[in-house]
């Protein structure tokens, strides 16, 4: 864990829990893609720097999910680096508390408000054609969170956590997603993309991208359909989120009852929006129902 690969001649990744871009941009100096997940792993890249002798330019997060943004504050303390995140996620990177109150719909109470939901705090500017490095594209990447990007780097892309391994699909069966509709376009976008390497956070490096973007389209569409089918009488969220737990063998946690929540809500306005569910008041109960 946490050794630092190349790629390309100046692209590199490092393995961690959630894969983190690095990319040289001068003799001695680099930027990062993403930092890890808290201080630990700040500590763990800043060992990486001084071993190779480089110096850390700047940190672009993909988004502002904690494991992506957890160890902005320690690298940004020690080499004064500065830090760039697009549209809202850059929002969020500078007022952590928006995501677990998000997430969980209201104030988090405090087991949602642990380094994996609630990140430290860093000082983080707006992320624009202006502010990317020379050869850096910026590629849109919504769905997964709000204004999630990815990067094209000398025909290298770093895609976030546009898609996940085959093996977490099977282990979860639900992937977290803000928007269902903006990433299964995302996902087809994917699909058509070719570089000479895809890097995601949470799957392999690939060639051939197009597989794995299938393997996610098809877990989203089944996910839509058991929802659709749990529907089939006017139900409740909450039961509804507990049929989708037993339904894939997932345990209740808090966290994942915040996550697993949150994704649902997100299906549940995606299926009503594409006309296959309604919503019912009675005896002052919100029911989803299969149209």
């Amino acid at each position: 864990m946490y050794e630092l690969i190349q790629v390309s001649e100046r692209c590199y990744y490092i393995q961690s829990p959630a894969k983190i871009g690095l990319v040289k941009t001068g003799e001695n100096t680099v930027v990062l893609i993403d930092s890890g997940n808290d201080k630990d792993a700040g500590k763990k890249v800043r060992q990486i720097l001084e071993k190779e002798g480089w110096a850390l330019e700047a940190i672009y997060n993909t988004h502002s999910n904690g494991d992506h943004v957890g160890g902005n504050k320690y690298l940004q303390s020690r080499t004064c680096c500065k830090i760039y995140a697009y549209g809202i996620e850059c929002d969020i990177t500078r007022h952590t508390i928006l995501s677990p109150s998000f997430i969980y719909g209201g104030f988090p109470y405090s087991e949602l408000r642990g380094k994996f939901l609630l990140a430290q705090e860093s000082d983080c500017e707006y992320l624009n054609c202006d502010t990317l490095p020379e050869g850096f594209e910026m590629i849109p990447l919504k769905g997964h969170y709000f204004d999630m990007v990815g990067f094209r780097v000398d025909d290298i892309v770093y895609l976030a956590d546009a898609l996940v391994s085959e093996e977490i699909l099977n282990k979860y069966g639900i992937s977290f997603l803000y928007d269902v509709e903006e990433y299964l376009n995302t996902l087809e976008r994917i699909k058509n993309m070719k570089a000479r390497l895809f890097i995601p956070c949470h799957a392999e490096p690939t060639e051939d991208i197009a597989p794995l973007a299938q393997l996610n389209i098809d877990k989203v569409n089944e996910v839509a359909d058991r929802i659709e089918d749990i529907c089939k009488e006017p139900k409740s969220f909450e039961i509804i989120l507990k049929e989708l737990f037993d339904l894939y063998g997932l345990t209740l946690t808090h966290q994942q009852y915040a996550l697993v929540g949150s994704t649902l809500r997100s299906y549940l306005s995606y299926l009503k929006g594409k006309g296959r569910l309604t919503v019912e008041f009675n005896s002052n109960m919100m029911l989803w129902k299969k149209i």
